[in-house]
C-alpha cells in the first residue's frame, strides 16, 4: 500500500542507467518519461562503482533526454553486499518485532549488523503454532550511501533503496498477479547477475543472485574471437547495435553460434542448481514456470538452455506488456528494442513517496 506520488525508478547497472517515470491514468500506472544510456565496460564492477563521475554525469543525461523534471526518485542495490533470508520468529505483535529484529538479523545475516541497513517483510502468521514466517534483508550501508549520494550528485532526492528481485517481483505482481496455488519463478538477467526469485504461496520464498549474466557471454566471444567488446556485443546480440541498428562490421561468424550455447548452458546449469536446491529443501510443490525478463532474455539460446536444465516451461516476459505508455514523451523504438531491460526501473517507478508495512 502506498500514498503520494510515484518515484521515478533510477537503475543504475553494470552496461546501463534506465530512467522511468509513471503517472496515473485512468488504465493505471502509464509510462510517461523513459531514458537509458550505456555505461562504458568497468565503470561498475561486482557492483562497486569505479568512476562515479560518469555515473552522474550517465544519470543526469538519461534524465535531461527523457525530460524528466521530478526529483525524488527510488534505487536498488544487487549483489553481494545484498544478504535476503527466510527466517521463522514467534509471534509478536509489530512494536516487539521491530524491538527484535536487530537481534534476529544478527543469528542470520554474515556482517556486522553495525555495517548494514536492515528490514523486514512479514510473510505468513501461523498463529495455530504461535510462530510467523519473514522475509529478512540486508544491504550494507556503504553501497546504498555511494548509490545514493550518485543520486544526489545528479541532482536527484533518493527516497527508497530496493533489492533487485523485489522491484522485478512488484512490477510483476502488477502487471499478473501473484499466483497463490502455484509456484513460479522470476528471472531478471542482467550485464553481470542474474537475479532468481521463488515464489510460492503467494510469497518470495527463496532468492538468489547468481555472478553471471550477459557480459559472461560477451566476454567469450571476444575472448575466442580476438575481437573488441563492442564488437563482440554486436555479434552476441546477433549483429546489432544500440537500438537494433544493423552493425556495419559485416556477418556475425558462424562460431558466435556455438559460443553463445556453450555459456548460455553453463548459465542456465547455475539456475538449476538453485532451482534443485530450493526444491530439495523447501517442501514446496514443483517449480511450474519460469517468467524471463532482463537484457540477455532475448538469447534464445539462453531460455532453452534454461528450459532443457531445469525441466520447467520458460516464458520470456516483458516488463512493459500491460504498462499504458504515453508516446507523446516517450520514443516508440526504445521501448520496443529496450523494453526487456525495464524491469527493474520500472518496478521502481511503482514506488510511492509514502508506503505502509504490511
Amino acid at each position: 500500500m502506498g500514498e503520494g506520488r510515484y518515484l521515478v525508478g533510477i537503475d543504475i547497472g553494470t552496461s546501463s542507467v534506465k530512467a522511468c517515470q509513471v503517472k496515473e491514468s485512468r488504465r493505471g500506472p502509464a509510462l510517461v518519461r523513459l531514458g537509458f544510456a550505456p555505461l562504458p565496460v568497468q565503470t561498475i564492477v561486482d557492483g562497486q562503482v569505479m568512476d562515479a563521475s560518469l555515473v552522474v554525469e550517465t544519470v543526469q543525461r538519461v534524465c535531461r533526454d527523457a525530460k524528466i523534471r521530478q526529483r525524488e526518485v527510488a534505487l536498488s542495490v544487487s549483489g553481494q553486499s545484498a544478504i535476503i533470508r527466510k527466517i521463522t520468529v514467534p509471534m509478536m505483535t509489530q512494536a516487539e518485532l521491530d524491538e527484535q529484529i536487530q537481534w534476529e538479523a544478527e543469528q542470520h545475516i554474515p556482517f556486522d549488523i553495525k555495517d548494514v541497513q536492515v528490514d523486514y517483510q512479514v510473510l505468513r502468521r501461523r498463529p495455530e503454532a504461535s510462530q510467523m514466517d519473514l522475509l529478512l534483508v540486508a544491504a550494507k550501508r556503504d553501497q546504498i550511501d555511494d548509490y545514493a549520494q550518485l543520486a544526489r550528485d545528479a541532482g536527484l532526492k533518493p527516497v527508497v533503496c530496493d533489492i533487485d528481485a523485489f522491484t522485478v517481483q512488484n512490477l510483476y505482481e502488477y502487471t499478473r498477479g501473484i499466483p497463490e496455488d502455484r509456484t513460479v519463478a522470476l528471472l531478471n538477467v542482467g550485464a553481470a547477475l542474474c537475479s532468481l526469485n521463488i515464489i510460492a504461496g503467494g510469497v518470495s520464498a527463496f532468492t538468489r543472485e547468481i555472478a553471471s549474466g550477459g557480459n559472461a557471454i560477451t566476454e567469450e566471444v571476444q575472448k575466442q574471437l580476438g575481437v573488441a567488446f563492442d564488437q563482440a556485443e554486436s555479434y552476441k546480440c546477433g549483429g546489432t547495435t544500440v537500438l537494433g541498428v544493423p552493425s556495419s562490421q559485416g556477418m556475425v561468424p558462424q562460431q558466435v553460434v556455438g559460443i553463445v550455447d556453450s555459456v548460455c548452458d553453463a548459465i542456465a546449469a547455475e539456475i538449476q542448481r538453485s532451482a534443485d536446491f530450493f526444491m530439495a529443501t523447501s517442501g514446496e510443490s514443483e517449480l511450474q514456470r519460469i517468467y524471463l525478463s532482463g537484457g540477455s532474455a532475448h538469447l534464445h539460446s539462453l531460455a532453452q538452455a534454461i528450459e532443457r536444465r531445469c525441466r520447467v516451461g520458460v516464458e520470456t516476459w516483458s516488463p512493459v506488456e500491460r504498462i499504458a505508455v504515453d508516446y507523446t514523451y516517450v520514443n516508440r523504438e526504445l521501448v520496443q528494442t529496450r523494453a526487456l531491460q525495464l524491469s527493474v526501473a520500472l518496478g521502481l517507478a511503482l514506488r510511492r513517496e509514502k508506503e505502509e508495512r504490511t
